[in-house]
């Protein structure tokens, strides 16, 4: 235990005097949870500019113009009377859509010709695209069916039964599990995870990797030839740290209003899966690459692509099967799949039992791999001690 003890504190030192790995472990946290928390705070897609080409130019038009103009998710950037060079302004200005109201717009509409409004939608951004979409939509059937039925009223018909006449049925729409359509609740979470799953790797691709490089290695193996301790050795210092940077992450949670149920027994044990088996991939790599470099490299090329691969924001059954195959072995894949049915859901250990699953067979696999090629290069460094010794 007095060996392990001394062993620990090199590891600390050695740990803590690689200002790299301190930025990352230490800053990638803190640092990208505070940015992306304050990039999605807003919680949804405002302010969208628009620009409506109003031809016509009569009472109608401009009730209609003064309905985008009340509407929180449009701005109405500009008003004109003809299009001008909109193709030449609009990657400049990143007008979201341009409305175009038609010359004799309101007598068509009066006279019941049904006259089309062109919308022209910048489709270069997808998310402000359907944002924009959606909130013309809104206005423009709004106003569609009140002027139907004020016509219907003009005509003589009781207001109510106008009303009737014009709504054959009703939608109500009850949005669930996320009802204002938050960003902050939808996005956080999952980048988060990603940003957690990244960190462990590159740290404990350093692990071994390191010690390789700068032959500490080798006086490790003079004072212990087990792979198992070597192992614990390693762990031991992020398994120490680590609480505390999750503890770091669950906090943006309150302080960014994400009304997500994290705090409970499901959640920490999933979260406990993700970091013994980020740690255990991490470590398998830094056993199997000497080179901290390499290492990391190739770890980064897993976890860059890991939170779009994991379904979390485009639906898996749009991806093909094979990629989705592979992704469902990359940790946060896993996470990220139970976060959702405990956070929002409500779910318990059992509704996540294939997560648990296969992140316990993931770290499993990792580590067995691990202390099997660790031993394997332990005794072939203690070898080469003998053959210098004896020689």
């Amino acid at each position: 235990m007095k060996t392990f003890k001394n062993l620990l504190k090199v590891e600390f030192k050695r740990i803590f005097s690689n200002g790299v790995l301190m930025a990352i472990f230490f800053g990638a946290p803190i640092g990208y949870g505070i940015l992306f928390g304050y990039v999605y705070q807003q919680a949804k897609v405002v302010d969208l500019p628009i620009v409506i080409v109003d031809q016509d130019q009569s009472p109608t038009t401009d009730m209609i113009i003064d309905a985008f103009v009340d509407n929180e998710g449009l701005l109405v950037k500009d008003v004109r009377l003809t299009p001008g060079n909109l193709l030449d302004e609009m990657p400049i200005e990143q007008y979201a859509a341009v409305i175009t109201l038609p010359i004799g717009f309101e007598s068509d509409v009066l006279q019941k010709r049904h006259p089309e409004i062109r919308v022209d939608l910048n489709m270069a951004n997808i998310l402000n695209a359907n944002t924009a979409s959606n909130n013309i939509n809104m206005v423009l059937m709004t106003l569609n069916a009140g002027m139907e039925i004020e016509g219907l009223k003009k005509q003589g018909m009781h207001p109510d039964q106008a009303k009737a006449s014009y709504e054959t049925f009703k939608i109500n729409f009850n949005k669930l599990y996320n009802s204002a359509g938050n960003y902050v609740n939808f996005m956080l979470p999952g980048i988060l995870a990603a940003i957690m799953q990244q960190i462990i790797f590159l740290a404990m691709a350093l692990a071994f990797s390191r010690d390789f490089e700068d032959g500490y290695f080798a006086s490790l193996v003079e004072k212990k030839k087990s792979a198992l301790y070597l192992i614990l050795l390693k762990a031991t210092p992020f398994l120490i740290m680590l609480p505390f940077i999750w503890l770091v992450v669950a906090a943006y949670f309150p302080y960014f209003r994400i009304t997500a149920d994290i705090f409970n027994f499901p959640m920490l044990v999933l979260t406990v899966l993700l970091t013994l088996a980020s740690m255990m991939i991490g470590m398998l790599f830094s056993v199997a690459i000497p080179s901290q470099l390499k290492a990391t490299e190739l770890l980064m090329v897993i976890s860059t692509p890991a939170f779009i691969l994991s379904g979390f924001t485009w639906p898996t059954e749009a991806i093909p099967g094979w990629i989705t195959g592979v992704a469902q072995f990359i940790p946060v894949t896993q996470f990220l799949s139970g976060f959702r049915r405990i956070a929002f859901y409500g779910g318990d250990l059992a509704s996540i039992a294939s997560e648990i699953k296969l992140l316990s067979l993931i770290t499993l696999v990792a580590f067995v791999a691990m202390v099997l090629l660790l031993q394997f290069k332990v005794n072939k460094a203690a070898k080469q001690q003998r053959v210098v010794v004896e020689g």
